[in-house]
């Protein structure tokens, strides 16, 4: 049985949720049909597939808050070394199938009846850090095909398999865990600074001009400040195609509402925000507070011999952002392609079809051939 100190809350007026405490889950039931309601993307409510009936998301109005990060990472170590039962199986409240939820999932389809079910005790514990914002999806599925496909069909030499995704992939609307940071900074510097000058050497025909530099010891201090600064906390994708999803329109965000969730899958965080700052951020903001400390040495060239960064505040707000996943299978090797939710920003990797790269070769060494028989004829 279930911490009776941690059961959600009762829903509030106007909730759609129906909140079921013996398996601390949610799900959404049409008032009208009985049947499930989803975020619609394109309304930006919520809607029945069944009957069409529409509700509003409640909430979704208001300031994103930011927390301390020092602060937050302590309290919840102090809570709990780890997150209890990120492994967990329920059952589902309209057919009565099971459903597994494993690693970091907390939104998913009955895989029975298809009814969307949201796990409220793992983002909810003591020892995870609560969902601030939700950036909604835009982008519908309709028009997340439509862009895939125009994509997918634009990569010359891709194998058949993969351009016929739909009958051997996965398409699936899902929230990644980010965090968005900010960070006030100042460092203390020294180097030296370079600056160019020519000068006439060698005679006759080897006269030539050549630059050389007179350098300078320098030091000093600079300020740089941080704000909205997203880093992706989970695993399982190449970490470089989700940061060119980028630019997320973070000023879209909004409070977070578990309605905006409805009928997509949702993963909490692999990292949590120290973790993520550590990994997929500090070296980032480092790099450019050397491009800053370089403005200010000046010159023609700059050299950094030593810097002492001091970080004053960082804080940060732990958003879901919406993303389109296709991963296909190709020779026993999962392929994936990803689209901003919002933006529509597509990315991905792609295989290649050796028997068209073959024809390709085959072609080239055919057209080279005659080529140059032509040639030796003349």
């Amino acid at each position: 049985m279930p911490n009776p100190e941690r059961l959600p809350a009762p829903p509030p007026l106007g909730d759609p949720a129906a909140l079921h405490q013996t398996e601390i889950t949610r799900t959404y039931p049409c008032r009208a049909c009985g049947g499930q309601l989803v975020f619609d993307p394109t309304s930006g409510r919520l809607r029945c597939p069944s009957c069409g009936s529409m509700m509003d998301v409640a909430g979704g109005s208001g300031q994103i808050l930011k927390h301390d990060l020092h602060q937050a990472t302590q309290a919840i170590r102090a809570a709990a070394a780890l997150p209890a039962g990120l492994e967990r199986e329920v059952v589902c409240q309209a057919c009565g199938g099971k459903t597994a939820f494993t690693g970091t999932l907390t939104a998913t389809r009955c895989p029975y009846c298809a009814t969307p079910i949201q796990r409220d005790d793992l983002k909810d514990a003591p020892s995870r850090l609560p969902i601030d914002g939700v950036l909604p999806f835009r982008v519908d599925e309709k028009a997340a095909r439509e862009r895939i496909e125009k994509w997918i069909n634009s990569r010359w030499f891709a194998p058949k398999e993969f351009k016929t995704y739909r009958e051997i992939g996965s398409f699936e609307s899902v929230y990644l865990a980010y965090f968005n940071f900010d960070a006030d900074t100042s460092a203390r510097y020294s180097g030296r600074r370079g600056e160019d000058y020519q000068v006439q050497v060698g005679h006759g025909e080897n006269r030539r001009t050549e630059t050389r530099t007179n350098w300078y010891p320098v030091s000093g201090h600079v300020n740089r400040n941080f704000r909205d600064v997203p880093a992706w906390a989970n695993n399982g994708l190449h970490e470089g195609r989700v940061q060119q999803l980028e630019p997320w329109p973070l000023h879209e965000a909004v409070p977070y509402s578990p309605e905006y969730v409805a009928g997509h899958l949702g993963r909490t965080y692999d990292l949590d925000a120290d973790e993520t700052f550590g990994a997929r951020v500090r070296t980032g903001m480092e790099r450019q507070i050397d491009d800053t400390i370089r403005r200010d040495i000046g010159g023609d060239r700059q050299e950094i011999s030593h810097r002492d960064i001091s970080w004053h505040s960082i804080a940060f707000a732990h958003l879901l952002l919406p993303v389109w996943l296709l991963t296909v299978t190709y020779q026993g090797k999962p392929i994936q392609v990803l689209m901003n939710g919002v933006t529509g920003e597509v990315q991905g990797e792609r295989p290649w079809s050796k028997i068209k790269l073959a024809l390709l070769i085959t072609a080239i060494v055919i057209v080279v051939g005659l080529l140059v028989w032509f040639f030796a004829r003349e």
